[in-house]
């Protein structure tokens, strides 16, 4: 509600109210963090398109705070065009950093582990010798949404490669891709069950073991989405079998204790 002393204030006296309120440093530090997206959310035939910044405000990234700039580069301390977008490149320019070449180091700059392991896969091979049909992290993960594709759209993205009509025909390479990671959500879940059972035990001791089995089973499953960057799925499975088997004992443990 606005008080009767504010109500009668002359308007210029509140606008410079409200721009003493926005040269604070707590204010531009908020204001900067998405003035990229607000410029481009209030011109929507510029580039990028409307749906990219819809899926950037949806995101982890956006969450994060993690604006524009991160990825493309620029200013985001200014309005003014030309100064917003010293030094920003187009996605098909080689030099930038949202290049499908470029990508997986961008992203790495924050997301270590994937990129380390996606480094000793044979599709980051394939992409620095100029590859154009082999996966970057985009494929997986959308182009701002942070997102991890069903194991259906990963099974289907897998098929335009290793299917049958595919450029390199593996048999069953797809399906495989679907099961292991249908299998991963499972455990997660299962994993995510435990952990709330667990945090009802009142027996301190008892507690304390049971945390230690359940960092025990979620130790393979940690390993397994490194076999995952890394596209080695025999290894994939193996610890997948692993910690299937390790999230089925802790949770017979904790629905049937021991005597």
């Amino acid at each position: 509600m606005i008080s009767t002393t504010v109500k009668h204030l002359p308007p210029i006296v509140i606008a410079l109210a409200i721009l003493g309120l926005l040269e604070s440093p707590v204010a531009l530090a908020q204001l900067d963090r998405s003035r990229c997206a607000d410029c481009h959310f209030a011109n929507p035939y510029t580039e990028p398109a409307q749906q990219h910044l819809h899926r950037w405000s949806l995101s982890p990234h956006q969450r994060a705070d993690v604006g524009c700039d991160s990825c493309h580069g620029g200013n985001p301390d200014t309005f003014e065009s030309l100064q917003a977008h010293r030094g920003v490149l187009s996605s098909f320019n080689p030099s930038s950093p949202v290049h499908r070449t470029q990508l997986p180091a961008t992203c790495g700059s924050c997301h270590v582990g994937p990129y380390v392991n996606f480094q000793a896969s044979r599709h980051h091979e394939l992409l620095g010798q100029g590859d154009r049909r082999v996966p970057t992290c985009s494929t997986c993960h959308g182009s701002v949404d942070g997102r991890l594709l069903s194991p259906q759209g990963l099974e289907r993205q897998c098929a335009e490669c290793h299917g049958p009509d595919g450029i390199e025909p593996r048999p069953g390479r797809a399906a495989d891709a679907r099961l292991l990671l249908e299998g991963i959500a499972n455990v997660r879940e299962s994993l995510e069950a435990a952990r709330r059972l667990i945090e009802r035990v009142r027996d301190a001791g008892r507690r304390r073991t049971l945390e230690a089995a359940y960092l025990q089973a979620e130790i393979p499953v940690i390993e397994a989405r490194r076999a995952g960057h890394r596209f080695v799925f025999d290894q994939l499975e193996e610890r997948l079998e692993t910690a299937q088997e390790r999230t089925a004992a802790l949770l017979s443990e904790l629905v049937n204790p021991a005597p």
